[in-house]
């Protein structure tokens, strides 16, 4: 039987970050993000992405859970040059699914062995100046989980001053445990310097970097370092009568890809998220539905439409089945049957604009809740069943 994941979440460094490149991927999907598309599309949807110059970082969702994901939300911080540039900080998009709320950070700190101190540096001044608009969670460790990934570049510490042949020997010894050791980032979490709210499990494989590009030999320019992490975060008390938590099930770098002198990393978890229970169409009384939002499955329901013009003014008409109350930023979008991402739109209109209440169950929400002139939250609460497009007379999409 084939496992599935709820969210699928990739975390890139240096990716190509020349004015044209930039230029097109403020329009466009970049390269990276459209090759997860095409192999993810009959399960997943691209919930989010967002780019900071080489930093970028992409969230997928199983399409069952959709209409369950709420508020996503993304916010960057330079660090490179002080905070003026861009070529070092991260990136993080955040989300509530059924109620729980989720951070994934992507991040490339400062290099170098000599370093430390600046890497130190950008990991405080990312969870400070990162903020998000739901109140709630409006700071990264505020959430129930972090996720946290990236090439952090922290090496071995330098009092350990064996050379980039010796640590190699080590290596092909298989004395991993013994080499990290020495690890530079293990050192900052046990005094609280850095990443001290985050939990790692102890890698199992070799140093990441660094390599000669195309082999699988490392380059000795640069001593072998663990520079690629992923790390993670659960509030366990966040609620009462409610414990959250964080099962691994693996962790683990992928050594057949020599497109660059770092090799990938890739991290499993089972993560607690609370449901209640539903019987008959109705919530049982039990402490997680008073915890948790009743986070059903549509907000609003649209009517059923038969077909839609190209040439001609449509309508759509919906019934609000839960009391939210409307925003100035809801919209509706125009999409194509099984969409793969929600930034692919056709078209959409702000409700404010176009809404007229026939009467008070069909006035109110949107299915899509959010702005796409600013990037702020963003939830679906609602989508329709398919219908064709009728683009002329005798032509249905």
């Amino acid at each position: 039987m084939r496992s599935y994941q709820t969210f699928l979440c990739f975390g890139f460094q240096e990716v190509k970050a020349q004015p044209q490149n930039m230029l097109m991927d403020t329009l466009f999907d970049d390269s990276w993000t459209i090759a997860c598309k095409e192999l993810l599309y009959r399960d997943y949807i691209k919930l989010k992405s967002i780019r900071l110059q080489g930093l970028l970082l992409v969230v997928f969702g199983m399409r069952r859970h959709l209409l369950n994901v709420r508020e996503i939300e993304s916010e960057y911080t330079r660090t490179g040059f002080s905070g003026m540039w861009g070529n070092k900080g991260a990136v993080s998009i955040r989300l509530s699914i059924y109620g729980c709320s989720m951070c994934f950070v992507n991040s490339h700190l400062s290099a170098h062995d000599n370093q430390l101190k600046d890497r130190i540096e950008d990991y405080n001044s990312i969870v400070k100046d990162q903020e998000f608009h739901v109140e709630e969670t409006s700071k990264i460790f505020y959430h129930d989980y972090v996720f946290w990934m990236g090439d952090l570049n922290f090496r071995l510490v330098e009092e350990y001053d064996k050379s980039p042949e010796e640590i190699e020997r080590l290596i092909a010894k298989k004395e991993i445990k013994k080499l990290f050791q020495y690890d530079q980032l293990r050192t900052v979490m046990k005094k609280g310097q850095a990443f001290s709210e985050l939990t790692e499990a102890d890698p199992e494989f070799p140093p990441t970097f660094k390599f000669s590009v195309g082999t699988p030999f490392y380059d000795h320019k640069r001593r072998p370092a663990w520079c690629d992490r992923i790390l993670y975060c659960v509030n366990s008390n966040n609620y009462e009568n409610v414990t959250l938590k964080v099962d691994q099930l693996s962790y683990k770098s992928h050594p057949s890809y020599t497109l660059s002198d770092h090799r990938p990393v890739t991290a499993e978890y089972i993560i607690k998220i609370p449901r209640p229970v539903i019987r008959m169409g109705r919530s049982l009384p039990s402490s997680l539905d008073q915890v948790f939002s009743d986070y059903g499955e549509r907000a609003i329901q649209f009517e059923k439409i038969t077909s839609w013009n190209e040439k001609e003014d449509n309508k759509a008409f919906y019934r609000v089945t839960k009391e939210i109350p409307p925003v100035k930023e809801d919209w509706i979008g125009l999409f194509k049957d099984n969409f793969c991402s929600l930034d692919d739109y056709v078209t959409y209109e702000y409700v404010s604009k176009c809404s007229t209440p026939v009467d008070e169950e069909k006035a109110g929400l949107p299915p899509c809740r959010g702005s796409q002139t600013e990037d702020k939250v963003v939830s679906v609460m609602g989508v329709s069943e398919s219908f064709p497009v009728v683009k002329e007379d005798s032509d249905i999409d």
